[in-house]
């Protein structure tokens, strides 16, 4: 088993809060991510997939179609949007890095099913010091 990892990159607003709480208890609770003008992060994304290498091209999985896929299904969706209210997959969900991660984790599961690999972890930095790993439902 081999495992291998792509980096994207994508900037992104998003502002954390729950409608049902007060802007005072949002504060309490979120602190200044829940600023009501939103706030933005340059977030990187790292996904890892893991399988078995291909004696004919001694890849796990062309990287070139991995970051294809990435692209395609998240980052065109995230980068340079609003998260609360342009992402299509985070649509009814509270807009934290946790979320974040397991709803692109879902995204990308079955088109790298489909590649005769799997995902092993999807990893969203928000900033230097805060990430997210997440390693599926299982």
């Amino acid at each position: 088993m081999i495992y291998i990892t792509r980096r994207e990159r994508f900037n992104a607003a998003h502002r954390l809060f729950r409608p049902e709480y007060s802007d005072k208890k949002n504060r309490e609770v979120f602190g200044k991510c829940s600023n009501p003008n939103w706030h933005g992060h340059n977030y990187q994304l790292f996904v890892t997939v893991k399988g078995e290498v291909d004696p004919d091209t001694g890849f796990l999985i062309n990287l070139k179609t991995l970051s294809k896929i990435i692209r395609d299904k998240v980052i065109s969706k995230v980068d340079h949007k609003n998260i609360n209210l342009e992402v299509d997959f985070m649509k009814g969900r509270l807009a934290s890095t946790e979320n974040l991660a397991i709803t692109i984790w879902h995204e990308l599961e079955e088109p790298v099913n489909k590649l005769n690999a799997s995902l092993y972890c999807v990893k969203v930095t928000e900033s230097e010091n805060n990430y997210v790993e997440y390693f599926g439902d299982k």
